[in-house]
């Protein structure tokens, strides 16, 4: 039994809405992959919550960071900053002021 296999007897039905277009790449992804395309859209949804989740932690400890009242670069500068990179007048990356 593969280790894919295991974990699907653990899991729960969801009905998912895609389009035709989608729905026709999943199919030829899945032949082409030799999986199914449960399986592949299962590992899609997975790796997106992941991804989506690491990245909504991390504003959530940056905005208590900021309300706590540690020091931060103001946005003014930080953006002024980033409009710089690759010019030839490149700015020095901005310090925190408390």
């Amino acid at each position: 039994m593969k280790p894919e296999d295991s974990e699907m007897a653990k899991s729960t039905t969801m009905t998912v809405r895609i389009t035709p277009d989608v729905s026709e790449k999943l199919d030829m992804l899945a032949r082409d992959m030799k999986r199914s395309g449960s399986y592949l859209a299962a590992d899609a949804i997975a790796a997106y919550i992941e991804r989506h989740a690491w990245q909504m932690a991390r504003i959530r400890e940056a905005l208590e960071e900021a309300r706590s009242g540690a020091p931060g670069v103001p946005h003014d500068e930080v953006v002024r900053w980033l409009k710089s990179w690759g010019t030839a007048h490149e700015l020095p990356r901005p310090e925190a002021k408390s």
